[in-house]
Protein backbone atom coordinates (compact mmCIF):
# COMPACT_ATOMS: atom_id res chain seq x y z
CA UNK A 1 0.00 0.00 0.00
CA UNK A 2 1.11 3.27 -1.09
CA UNK A 3 1.73 6.21 1.50
CA UNK A 4 -1.13 8.28 0.23
CA UNK A 5 -3.32 5.58 0.20
CA UNK A 6 -2.81 4.68 3.75
CA UNK A 7 -3.35 8.11 4.71
CA UNK A 8 -6.55 7.88 3.04
CA UNK A 9 -7.83 4.98 4.75
CA UNK A 10 -6.49 6.54 8.07
CA UNK A 11 -8.33 9.11 7.29
CA UNK A 12 -11.56 7.74 5.93
CA UNK A 13 -11.97 5.76 9.02
CA UNK A 14 -11.43 8.90 11.71
CA UNK A 15 -13.98 10.45 9.90
CA UNK A 16 -16.14 7.55 9.73
CA UNK A 17 -15.70 7.45 13.70
CA UNK A 18 -16.05 11.07 14.53
CA UNK A 19 -19.93 10.51 12.79
CA UNK A 20 -20.24 7.27 13.90
CA UNK A 21 -18.92 7.40 17.14
CA UNK A 22 -20.50 3.70 18.39
CA UNK A 23 -18.61 1.79 15.66
CA UNK A 24 -15.51 2.70 17.31
CA UNK A 25 -14.01 -0.76 18.73
CA UNK A 26 -13.57 -1.31 22.63
CA UNK A 27 -9.63 -2.42 22.90
CA UNK A 28 -8.22 -4.75 26.03
CA UNK A 29 -4.51 -4.07 26.23
CA UNK A 30 -2.54 -7.42 27.45
CA UNK A 31 1.03 -8.05 26.95
CA UNK A 32 2.63 -7.13 23.97
CA UNK A 33 -0.96 -6.52 21.62
CA UNK A 34 -4.38 -5.49 22.29
CA UNK A 35 -7.44 -7.17 21.12
CA UNK A 36 -11.25 -6.15 19.99
CA UNK A 37 -13.37 -6.32 23.46
CA UNK A 38 -16.08 -8.02 21.00
CA UNK A 39 -16.62 -9.42 17.86
CA UNK A 40 -16.73 -7.20 14.79
CA UNK A 41 -20.41 -5.85 14.39
CA UNK A 42 -22.43 -5.88 11.42
CA UNK A 43 -22.55 -2.24 11.97
CA UNK A 44 -18.50 -1.85 12.38
CA UNK A 45 -18.50 -3.91 9.24
CA UNK A 46 -21.29 -1.99 7.29
CA UNK A 47 -18.77 1.53 8.56
CA UNK A 48 -15.88 -0.39 6.28
CA UNK A 49 -17.56 -1.28 3.02
CA UNK A 50 -19.43 2.47 3.26
CA UNK A 51 -16.05 3.86 3.64
CA UNK A 52 -14.00 1.64 0.89
CA UNK A 53 -16.52 0.94 -1.70
CA UNK A 54 -15.62 -2.78 -0.34
CA UNK A 55 -18.74 -5.70 -2.01
CA UNK A 56 -18.12 -8.98 0.23
CA UNK A 57 -18.05 -12.02 -2.30
CA UNK A 58 -20.99 -13.13 -0.48
CA UNK A 59 -22.87 -9.98 -1.89
CA UNK A 60 -21.59 -10.38 -5.38
CA UNK A 61 -22.23 -13.71 -5.53
CA UNK A 62 -25.51 -14.35 -4.71
CA UNK A 63 -25.19 -15.03 -0.82
CA UNK A 64 -23.26 -17.17 1.64
CA UNK A 65 -23.54 -20.81 3.04
CA UNK A 66 -24.14 -22.95 5.66
CA UNK A 67 -24.06 -26.01 6.29
CA UNK A 68 -27.38 -28.54 5.55
CA UNK A 69 -26.14 -32.45 4.58
CA UNK A 70 -23.40 -30.29 2.53
CA UNK A 71 -22.81 -26.69 1.92
CA UNK A 72 -25.40 -24.86 0.44
CA UNK A 73 -25.40 -21.46 -1.02
CA UNK A 74 -28.29 -19.20 0.56
CA UNK A 75 -30.06 -16.55 -1.56
CA UNK A 76 -29.38 -13.10 0.14
CA UNK A 77 -27.89 -14.36 2.91
CA UNK A 78 -24.49 -11.79 3.55
CA UNK A 79 -22.82 -9.88 6.26
CA UNK A 80 -25.77 -7.49 6.54
CA UNK A 81 -28.31 -10.15 7.06
CA UNK A 82 -26.79 -13.03 7.82
CA UNK A 83 -29.82 -15.00 7.23
CA UNK A 84 -31.49 -13.38 4.27
CA UNK A 85 -34.18 -11.30 6.46
CA UNK A 86 -33.75 -7.46 6.11
CA UNK A 87 -33.49 -5.24 8.93
CA UNK A 88 -30.48 -7.55 10.98
CA UNK A 89 -29.70 -5.97 14.15
CA UNK A 90 -26.17 -3.90 13.31
CA UNK A 91 -24.92 -5.25 16.94
CA UNK A 92 -24.81 -8.88 15.52
CA UNK A 93 -21.57 -10.25 14.79
CA UNK A 94 -20.58 -9.64 10.74
CA UNK A 95 -20.56 -13.30 9.49
CA UNK A 96 -20.34 -14.33 6.05
CA UNK A 97 -16.56 -12.64 5.67
CA UNK A 98 -14.00 -14.84 4.20
CA UNK A 99 -10.08 -14.32 5.90
CA UNK A 100 -9.51 -11.66 2.96
CA UNK A 101 -12.43 -9.27 3.81
CA UNK A 102 -11.54 -10.05 7.57
CA UNK A 103 -7.70 -9.29 6.81
CA UNK A 104 -8.72 -5.82 5.03
CA UNK A 105 -11.13 -5.10 7.53
CA UNK A 106 -8.98 -5.16 10.22
CA UNK A 107 -5.86 -3.16 8.21
CA UNK A 108 -8.27 -0.56 7.49
CA UNK A 109 -9.41 -0.58 11.39
CA UNK A 110 -5.41 0.03 12.01
CA UNK A 111 -5.15 -3.08 13.04
CA UNK A 112 -4.49 -7.08 12.24
CA UNK A 113 -5.95 -10.53 12.23
CA UNK A 114 -5.07 -12.20 15.98
CA UNK A 115 -2.12 -14.82 15.49
CA UNK A 116 -2.97 -18.15 16.99
CA UNK A 117 -0.64 -17.78 19.95
CA UNK A 118 -2.25 -14.50 20.73
CA UNK A 119 -5.36 -15.34 20.30
CA UNK A 120 -5.33 -18.48 22.44
CA UNK A 121 -3.35 -16.56 25.17
CA UNK A 122 -5.64 -13.95 24.81
CA UNK A 123 -8.83 -16.48 25.15
CA UNK A 124 -7.68 -18.90 27.57
CA UNK A 125 -4.71 -17.59 30.16
CA UNK A 126 -5.99 -14.21 32.46
CA UNK A 127 -3.67 -11.74 32.43
CA UNK A 128 -5.88 -8.71 33.93
CA UNK A 129 -7.02 -10.42 37.32
CA UNK A 130 -10.33 -9.01 36.76
CA UNK A 131 -12.99 -10.32 39.09
CA UNK A 132 -13.91 -14.17 39.27
CA UNK A 133 -11.03 -15.33 37.10
CA UNK A 134 -7.21 -16.11 38.70
CA UNK A 135 -4.50 -13.80 37.00
CA UNK A 136 -1.93 -16.22 35.80
CA UNK A 137 -4.17 -19.15 35.75
CA UNK A 138 -5.29 -20.88 32.28
CA UNK A 139 -8.88 -21.89 31.41
CA UNK A 140 -10.22 -24.79 29.60
CA UNK A 141 -13.21 -22.57 28.50
CA UNK A 142 -12.54 -18.63 27.44
CA UNK A 143 -15.72 -18.31 29.72
CA UNK A 144 -13.84 -20.09 32.63
CA UNK A 145 -13.95 -23.54 34.09
CA UNK A 146 -17.24 -24.24 31.80
CA UNK A 147 -19.25 -23.47 28.63
CA UNK A 148 -22.11 -22.20 30.95
CA UNK A 149 -23.16 -18.29 29.03
CA UNK A 150 -21.74 -19.22 25.86
CA UNK A 151 -23.88 -19.21 22.43
CA UNK A 152 -23.11 -22.48 21.56
CA UNK A 153 -25.97 -25.57 20.31
CA UNK A 154 -26.85 -26.14 23.89
CA UNK A 155 -29.97 -24.57 25.75
CA UNK A 156 -29.61 -20.55 25.71
CA UNK A 157 -31.09 -17.64 25.11
CA UNK A 158 -29.88 -17.23 21.74
CA UNK A 159 -31.30 -19.59 18.45
CA UNK A 160 -28.23 -18.66 16.33
CA UNK A 161 -26.47 -15.33 16.68
CA UNK A 162 -26.21 -13.60 19.52
CA UNK A 163 -26.07 -9.84 19.83
CA UNK A 164 -21.93 -8.47 20.41
CA UNK A 165 -21.22 -8.68 24.53
CA UNK A 166 -24.57 -10.26 24.98
CA UNK A 167 -23.37 -13.24 26.36
CA UNK A 168 -21.28 -13.92 29.77
CA UNK A 169 -18.10 -12.51 30.09
CA UNK A 170 -14.86 -14.35 29.67
CA UNK A 171 -10.95 -14.49 30.51
CA UNK A 172 -8.95 -11.20 30.08
CA UNK A 173 -12.75 -9.44 29.66
CA UNK A 174 -13.16 -10.51 26.36
CA UNK A 175 -16.70 -11.63 24.82
CA UNK A 176 -17.48 -14.34 22.31
CA UNK A 177 -14.01 -15.76 22.28
CA UNK A 178 -16.02 -19.05 22.50
CA UNK A 179 -18.68 -19.74 20.76
CA UNK A 180 -21.25 -17.46 18.76
CA UNK A 181 -19.38 -17.03 15.88
CA UNK A 182 -15.60 -18.64 14.29
CA UNK A 183 -13.21 -16.34 14.28
CA UNK A 184 -10.72 -16.04 11.54
CA UNK A 185 -6.89 -15.77 12.61
CA UNK A 186 -3.94 -14.46 10.74
CA UNK A 187 -2.44 -18.32 10.48
CA UNK A 188 -2.30 -19.36 6.81
CA UNK A 189 -1.59 -22.80 5.47
CA UNK A 190 -1.51 -22.54 1.82
CA UNK A 191 -5.08 -22.27 0.46
CA UNK A 192 -6.57 -22.35 4.29
CA UNK A 193 -6.96 -19.90 7.35
CA UNK A 194 -7.19 -20.81 10.80
CA UNK A 195 -10.58 -20.38 12.51
CA UNK A 196 -10.97 -20.60 16.13
CA UNK A 197 -13.79 -20.29 18.53
CA UNK A 198 -16.40 -22.30 17.65
CA UNK A 199 -19.75 -21.01 17.29
CA UNK A 200 -23.69 -21.29 17.69
CA UNK A 201 -23.93 -23.78 15.36
CA UNK A 202 -21.08 -26.37 17.65
CA UNK A 203 -21.12 -27.56 20.94
CA UNK A 204 -18.83 -25.82 23.93
CA UNK A 205 -15.96 -28.89 22.87
CA UNK A 206 -15.31 -26.31 19.99
CA UNK A 207 -14.38 -24.11 22.26
CA UNK A 208 -11.37 -25.39 23.42
CA UNK A 209 -8.21 -24.55 22.51
CA UNK A 210 -7.28 -28.67 20.84
CA UNK A 211 -10.26 -27.65 18.28
CA UNK A 212 -9.14 -24.36 15.74
CA UNK A 213 -10.21 -25.48 12.44
CA UNK A 214 -8.64 -24.71 8.74
CA UNK A 215 -11.02 -23.48 6.26
CA UNK A 216 -10.53 -22.31 2.79
CA UNK A 217 -9.45 -18.51 3.05
CA UNK A 218 -12.04 -17.43 0.61
CA UNK A 219 -14.70 -19.51 2.10
CA UNK A 220 -18.07 -17.32 3.91
CA UNK A 221 -20.24 -18.64 5.71
CA UNK A 222 -22.78 -17.83 8.65
CA UNK A 223 -20.90 -19.03 11.33
CA UNK A 224 -17.23 -17.33 10.56
CA UNK A 225 -16.92 -13.88 11.75
CA UNK A 226 -13.38 -11.62 12.78
CA UNK A 227 -11.97 -9.70 15.79
CA UNK A 228 -9.01 -7.77 15.31
CA UNK A 229 -5.76 -7.06 17.07
CA UNK A 230 -3.32 -4.29 17.51
CA UNK A 231 0.41 -3.81 17.85
CA UNK A 232 1.14 -1.69 21.44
Amino acid sequence: MTTSAHRSLIASLALTLAVFPALASDKVRLDSFAIDRHEVSIGRFAAFTQATGRITAAEANGGGHEWDGGWQRRKDWHFRQPFGAPGASSDLPAVHVSWHEARDFCQWAGGRLPTRAEWTRAAYTEQLGQAGYVIGRTYPYPTGDSPSGANTNGADPWPNLAPVGATRRGVNGLYDMGANAWEWLADRDGNTALTAGGSWWYGPAQMQSTALQWKPADFYVVYIGLRCAYDV
